[in-house]
């Protein structure tokens, strides 16, 4: 039998409708604008009146971009770092989340009691930068790495969904005669896809986005991400700089450099956007589990 719906349930289901899609278009709207602004010529947007679609379309202002070999560095850059360090943390710190839950480790509850206060009081700025320094992690590539491989907080995450995998699986492997790290690898590892996953898509979005690190800790230009290079565009002269390295003519007739920093904000944001939705069903269901069980 069906249920009519009253004449509120109709009014309160058209309202939150209404607010949704007013909410998604303001979320939205943003970035197709700089999206639309970014191919359509850099003289004639100066006039104004873009909205949803390009008045004049063009690809000169991605050419000049990818033009610039500092950009192309940029990105290669912050390709290589995300790669590497979030394979690395992903793989270091589920590691370590799994030797805290051994029972027969020493120390075990003093560990993480140091490991807690770290999510509630930092060092500050200077002492951490004289730690990098001392360390020899300033001005290289590295310092993106090492001290990204390994993050508390992930940890507590990893800990509450490796308490929910069977123990029976650990105990019959060792019956076998299985070793702890091959217990990990081989067993508790591909069973920890969701969470993996997750993990993998805050720390890559995190490393991908990350232009504090470059600004801070590289004084090598060739060493920047590319969201520190975006951040010299936007914040310094870099985009009138790059505008010299324009294919013969077109800086002069269609690019400008608002046109510039639009074409290079697409260039930095696209890829993360795109690798997103094949993570996203690993992501739901990681956090439904850590919700649920956790």
């Amino acid at each position: 039998m069906k249920i009519k719906s009253s004449v509120g349930d109709r009014v309160f289901n058209i309202v939150n409708v209404t607010l949704m899609i007013i909410i998604c278009f303001l979320t939205l709207y943003p970035v197709w604008y700089i999206i639309v602004y970014s191919f359509n010529e850099g003289k004639d947007a100066m006039l104004g009146g873009i909205y949803f679609w390009p008045r004049k379309f063009t690809l000169d202002n991605y050419k000049t971009v990818f033009s610039n070999s500092d950009i192309t560095t940029a990105f290669m850059v912050t390709v290589a770092r995300t790669v590497i360090t979030t394979t690395l943390h992903v793989f270091f710190t589920s590691m370590v989340a799994y030797a805290f839950l051994r029972k027969e480790l020493m120390g075990r509850k003093i560990y993480m009691a140091m490991g807690t206060v770290t999510l509630f009081f930092g060092g500050g700025l200077i002492p951490y930068f004289l730690l990098i320094k001392s360390l020899g992690l300033y001005n290289t590539f590295w310092v993106y790495v090492i001290p990204g491989m390994f993050n508390f907080y992930n940890l507590i995450i990893f800990q509450a969904f490796f308490r929910e995998l069977p123990i029976e699986l650990e105990e019959s492997a060792k019956i076998d005669g299985a070793n702890d790290f091959v217990i990990f690898t081989r067993i508790i590892l591909p069973l920890s896809t969701p969470v993996l996953a997750t993990i993998a898509l805050f720390v890559g979005v995190y490393n991908w986005n990350d232009y504090f690190m470059g600004v801070i800790f590289i004084n090598n230009p060739k060493l920047q991400p590319i969201q520190t290079f975006l951040y010299k565009v936007i914040a310094q002269v870099t985009s009138n700089q790059m505008l010299a390295y324009a294919p013969g003519g077109i800086a002069t007739r269609n690019v400008t450099s608002q046109s510039l920093k639009m074409a290079t904000m697409v260039i930095t944001t696209m890829p993360i956007v795109c690798v997103y939705p094949f993570l996203q069903k690993y992501f739901v269901k990681g956090l439904l589990i850590g919700a649920i069980k956790g």
